[in-house]
């Protein structure tokens, strides 16, 4: 079967390969000049399937309005006259509840966990190498609140089997010892043994320059106009480089996707949630990270990826735009330097920004749509790098009409 993937960063190239792995003929297309030049260029660079819960939980409402007066927010709201943004904001808001939380979570883990050990079979199976760690994640609490509340999270921790340690500040510096020179206060902290930390961007250009070498066809520099449909099925798309035509077709476009399919009256309900990040070199080993450490306080992630240190996170929720505001800048440096004092030189650091593309359930859209020949793999949201190998997996099944190693009902557009 001759496939044609739309979108070239970590979902689309993973999907690439293990399509072509399964004996398709695979042709990926995307508007940038080489794979994840987009959101999956410099995420937070942490593989955390233990950490996989929505956004849409009991809670979060209120504190949300207390998150927009922070000088230092983890949340920036930019409200304008968008429909799809409010219909995202609504749909998410009643999603805040603790019995479609549970549901949301329980579908999430169930990916994640599945990618986490399909990614582990990719690198022994190949090879790839990606600046990759296998050192844990450490969520750290600054308040003693926050420690006081993780009762919720190890109830669902132990429900899943998932191994964790709760630590005291000792404990924290222990797993990471670059704490050891940090002023802040450190209250204690969650640790998930099994989680890993990559860089995505060096592992979706080694993995597509693999699949390019199994046969697979990149057509970069291609901007994608429409899907046409004939006779119920999509015959081709139309590029600026003119029409492609295949047996099916993926769309892989994070949160580009919506405006694809609208047209097809298919409505997908991914919306942009714009995240920061600034990658620094590290100049004193001994103060930098290990693994990857996630700040409560602030929901920054601070993550080792090599000899450099990807400070990453905040959610801002406005719309397509790409600006780099100096605040959000301001933001990770404060968390990372009052963590890490020392250990990375913030001047030399590179900021960079992406739309994350967020479900109002957290869930990513994986599975057919009511076109025979159409499939999406898209709305991963933060978890883009954390679920895309067992996304890939999921999504070959499907297409190739096999059952699927885990439940894949419920992942489906059909949900909604």
């Amino acid at each position: 079967m001759k496939i044609a993937i739309l979108g070239s960063g970590v979902i689309g190239v993973t999907s690439a390969w293990y399509l072509a792995e399964a004996g398709h003929e695979v042709v990926v297309i995307d508007r940038q000049n080489g794979p994840a030049l987009e959101t999956s260029f410099a995420n937070a660079g942490e593989i955390s399937p233990g950490y996989a819960s929505p956004w849409a939980a009991p809670g979060i409402p209120m504190k949300a309005l207390r998150w927009l007066t922070m000088k230092h927010a983890p949340l920036i709201l930019r409200l304008h006259a968008d429909p799809a943004m409010l219909r995202w904001l609504f749909a998410m808001l009643g999603n805040c509840n603790a019995r479609d939380y549970a549901i949301n979570k329980s579908r999430m883990v169930r990916l994640a966990e599945f990618s986490r050990d399909c990614l582990i079979a990719l690198r022994q199976d190949t090879g790839i190498a990606y600046d990759e760690r296998m050192q844990g994640t450490l969520q750290l609490f600054r308040e003693q609140k926050q420690l006081d509340g993780i009762g919720k999270d190890i109830e669902v921790l132990k429900a899943d089997g998932i191994p964790f340690e709760v630590l005291d500040k000792a404990g924290c510096i222990g797993a990471e010892p670059g704490l050891a020179a940090s002023a802040a206060p450190i209250s204690g902290g969650l640790r998930l043994p099994n989680d890993e930390t990559g860089d995505c961007f060096k592992f979706t250009n080694a993995l597509a320059a693999m699949a390019a070498n199994n046969g697979v066809r990149f057509l970069n520099g291609t901007s994608i106009h429409r899907l046409v449909e004939e006779s119920g099925r999509i015959s081709h798309v139309e590029t600026d480089q003119g029409k492609l035509m295949a047996d099916a077709f993926l769309v892989a476009m994070g949160s580009f996707s919506p405006q694809l399919v609208a047209p097809l009256g298919i409505r997908l309900p991914v919306y942009p949630v714009k995240g920061y990040s600034l990658t620094v070199p590290i100049v004193d080993e001994p103060r930098a990270p290990v693994s990857t450490l996630l700040d409560e306080s602030y929901k920054v992630a601070i993550t080792r990826l090599g000899d450099r240190i990807r400070i990453g996170g905040m959610a801002e929720i406005s719309g397509y735009s790409r600006d780099l505001s100096p605040a959000r800048r301001a933001t990770l440096e404060h968390s990372a330097a009052t963590l890490f004092p020392g250990a990375g030189d913030m001047a030399q650091g590179s900021f960079w920004c992406g739309l994350r593309p967020m479900t109002p359930d957290s869930t990513p859209v994986i599975g057919a749509t009511k076109v025979p020949n159409l499939f999406l793999n898209t709305g991963h949201g933060t978890l883009g790098w954390t679920m895309a190998c067992g996304s890939a997996h999921v999504i070959a099944d499907i297409i190739a009409g096999r059952k699927a190693a885990i439940e894949t009902a419920d992942l489906a557009i059909s949900r909604y």
